[in-house]
């Protein structure tokens, strides 16, 4: 009888053991992994008829649009609530004194301004840091230099001649000659810097900035009025990610 009760039993266990235990059908299938968002793609807008390829978290753009000649209107946007909104306009801008130029195609002293969008990473003046411009700001010192020695590792890259490294005693005619940035008090009272060619191809040029306007047509930089720099000196912000977009 008690051999019986134990067949019984055991019997009884191994069913309860075969309905607990799922079949291969029954058993769930793993959770995936969760599949990494895609890289954010660039957006390409159009402001004011110039071509704007955006970077990621982009909320300030500077727009510069050549009008006739060397002339150029110059505007600076903002992204407020989803729409860019213009926030103030000069039209009494420049480019360079031979107009615009594909940034491959430019070459080194040919009076052209590279069309395109860039970033603009810092900002460097005649003055000393205000407590409400952006941080990246750096003042202006005696030696310093925009490297265009076609010869130097420091190439398009903003040195002291006192850090040696290039040949900064050239004559300003010599087709190697680095910028002198004293030399130009009121252009570069404010000046805002390109990534032109921050790979630093040689022979193709640098010192691209935004800067104050001269006396007329631009070596190649891109330029605005006095008051429209300094207002914008109040309005960049690195965290905004700005941009300039130049073209016509």
């Amino acid at each position: 009888m008690k051999l019986q009760l134990r067949s019984l039993l055991t019997v009884l266990l191994l069913a309860t053991v075969l309905v607990a235990t799922p079949t291969a059908a029954q058993v769930p299938a793993p959770v995936p992994a969760p599949v990494p968002a895609p890289a954010a793609v660039d957006d390409t807008i159009t402001l004011d008829g110039v071509t704007v390829k955006l970077r990621a978290k982009t909320r300030q753009v500077v727009t510069v649009r050549k009008t006739a000649d060397w002339h150029a209107r110059v505007t600076f946007w903002a992204k407020d609530g989803g729409e860019w909104v213009k926030r103030f306009r000069a039209t009494d801008g420049a480019v360079g004194y031979n107009g615009l130029v594909r940034p491959r195609k430019r070459v080194q002293g040919s009076g052209k301004t590279p069309a395109g969008t860039f970033r603009l990473p810092w900002v460097f003046g005649m003055h000393r840091q205000h407590d409400r411009w952006d941080p990246s700001y750096r003042k202006v010192r005696a030696g310093d230099y925009w490297v265009l020695d076609n010869e130097s590792k420091h190439y398009n890259r903003y040195r002291n001649k006192e850090q040696g490294g290039f040949r900064w005693g050239l004559d300003p005619g010599h087709p190697d000659a680095s910028e002198r940035l004293k030399d130009y008090p009121d252009q570069y009272e404010w000046a805002v810097v390109t990534s032109f060619n921050r790979s630093q191809v040689k022979h193709r040029g640098g010192a691209i900035f935004l800067h104050v306007n001269g006396s007329g047509a631009t070596a190649g930089c891109a330029s605005a009025p006095r008051w429209f720099m300094r207002k914008l000196m109040f309005r960049l912000d690195q965290d905004r990610r700005p941009l300039i977009a130049i073209g016509s």
